[in-house]
């Protein structure tokens, strides 16, 4: 990768801007090696010859580039810059400091085997998530990621020195079987493929099932000598609340913050619930079509009342966010943490999809919740698409480019207590209380993530927690639990994400008067979704953030 970022640098030399010039060349370089993770929200175009690598080499050239990078950027003078290019100047400090984070801190290359599965299987189910047709240029390119599959295994093999235990084993249960599954999900995949990579697929597939096979068997052998070890303690911590997430909050401020919301949600379910005695629970669609319909009914609704209502624009560009059934082929891969897809910056013509399984009591959390009234997951996931896609056109192209859950995901959750208080739910008492429990939950992220990260809680501690607290079931308690522990700081990023935007809509009032205006403050934080509230508050009312 050297070549590349000496002809970053060099084109660089060539521009009158060096914030631009910096911005351009770093998100060209972070399409190569940004790791494919199971988060939606972070996923991005990628050359169309792309295939992860994770070789010591390339880790060990990351490192390298990185510092080039950071040295470019400290090299400039912006604090006399006008607001606006102070906050994009602070957005790359921001990402160039995720890097570091992962290199450095997390390390899950080096601790986390579960970032294999990521590297391997999920970057297939990347190129997958789009729903068909499949053209020949993204057919070459799954089979391309399907044929790197063995050479990251075996990087991970000469990475993983310090693997975690606690993280070994959830990767080991998604490796189940795989050898059956994989060809499995072959044979469901191959139909869709050009014929020239369909031809190459079985030998390609029955490669890759073979090296995920023996990893999950490196894996079993070495499990004795790995270390419980996951907590990166509180240092780190706030090295990622100042540097990357650009939070003005310490972790014993989070605690507290996540206590006293985990009572106020609490308190409102229980009010609902009391209101809401004796009215008959939500009925389960039939079956997956009876529940797209109605999800597409509803979400044009919601939009046209919200838009009505004054409370956000809607472009005419923007399309929309509809349900599919999940294909068969996804339900025998392990990298389909979050199935959606919700399009990008070169497809913002395309709907976005999320895929659903059919409608049964027997379903996890959120599913459940989404099949008995759909619009409970609009205002959450669908409003991720409004967001990023209305971000995406955003004619700054740092801010296009730039992502940090804290404020996409406090967006998220902004929208459905924004839903619930202005009368969306009002026709269904049993919804409402749906909101209050993800609101529970939102706010008891919070406390997990914080003690995971401290040490305070181990991941059965966590997983025992969240299932009695929610109450959800086991297996998601522990998929949460694990996943927070992986990636310490994303589970605060939706309650504290909207706390901000609260106190900003709050100082935004008081500012500006009787010339407030709801949909003008909504359009500006759905435009510039992708920036740290923090930042947003400081170009949009003039405070500048303390201690960051």
């Amino acid at each position: 990768m050297r070549s590349l970022l000496l002809i970053l640098c060099l084109s660089a030399r060539l521009s009158a801007d060096p914030l631009d010039d910096l911005a351009r060349d770093f998100w060209a370089w972070r399409a190569v090696h940004q790791p494919i993770t199971g988060d939606d929200i972070p996923r991005i175009d990628r050359p169309t010859d792309w295939t992860p690598d994770w070789s010591p080499q390339s880790i060990a050239q990351q490192r390298e580039d990185l510092a080039v990078f950071e040295k470019r950027w400290k090299e400039m003078d912006a604090g006399r810059w006008a607001i606006p290019r102070q906050v994009d100047y602070r957005l790359i400090g921001s990402a160039l400091a995720r890097v570091g984070w992962e290199l450095y801190v997390t390390r899950s290359w080096q601790r986390n085997p579960h970032f294999y599965i990521d590297q391997t299987l999920g970057a297939v189910c990347d190129r997958l998530l789009q729903p068909p047709p499949l053209d020949r240029v993204r057919s070459q390119e799954i089979l391309a990621r399907m044929s790197a599959i063995p050479r990251l295994i075996d990087d991970a093999k000469a990475n993983l020195d310090q693997t975690v235990r606690p993280f070994a084993e959830p990767a080991i249960a998604a490796l189940k079987d795989i050898q059956p599954r994989l060809m499995k999900a072959a044979a469901g995949i191959k139909p869709l493929l050009d014929p020239a990579a369909a031809a190459q697929f079985d030998a390609a597939t029955a490669k890759a099932a073979d090296a995920l096979e023996s990893f999950s068997q490196w894996l079993t052998e070495r499990l004795p000598s790995m270390s419980k070890r996951t907590a990166v303690g509180r240092k780190d911590y706030e090295f990622f609340l100042k540097n990357v997430a650009l939070l003005p909050y310490t972790p014993d401020d989070l605690l507290s913050i996540g206590q006293q919301e985990w009572g106020r949600a609490a308190s409102f379910e229980a009010y609902e619930q009391q209101r809401n005695a004796g009215l008959a629970q939500l009925a389960l669609p039939a079956n997956e079509s009876e529940q797209m319909a109605r999800e597409k009914r509803d979400e044009s609704a919601l939009r046209d009342y919200l838009s009505s209502k004054g409370f956000l624009t809607f472009p005419p560009w923007l399309q929309h966010y509809w349900n599919l059934p999940l294909p068969a082929y996804f339900e025998d891969l392990p990298g389909v943490p979050q199935p959606d897809d919700l399009t990008g910056p070169t497809r913002l013509k395309d709907n976005a999809t999320s895929y659903i399984l059919p409608p049964s009591p027997s379903l996890g959390f959120f599913q459940l919740a989404t099949a008995r009234d759909p619009r409970v997951m609009i205002v959450h996931e669908g409003v991720h698409y409004y967001q990023l896609a209305l971000s995406w056109a955003n004619e700054d192209p740092i801010r296009r480019h730039y992502y940090d859950s804290s404020a996409n995901e406090g967006i998220g959750f902004y929208a459905e207590e924004m839903a619930l208080q202005s009368g969306l739910f009002d026709d269904s008492p049993r919804s409402r209380e749906i909101i209050y429990s993800f609101m529970r939950l939102r706010a008891l992220r919070v406390i997990v993530d914080v003690k995971l990260a401290l040490g305070q809680f181990t991941i059965d501690q966590a997983a025992d927690y969240l299932e009695k607290t929610v109450p959800m079931d086991r297996a998601t308690a522990r998929a949460e639990a694990s996943s927070f522990a992986a990636g310490p700081g994303q589970a605060i990023s939706y309650q504290i994400g909207k706390l901000q935007i609260l106190e900003m809509l709050a100082d935004a009032r008081r500012a500006q008067g009787d010339k407030f205006r709801l949909k003008d403050f909504h359009d500006f934080v759905w435009k510039n979704g992708n920036v740290p509230i923090a930042l947003e508050r400081w170009e949009y009312v003039g405070t500048k953030p303390e201690g960051l």
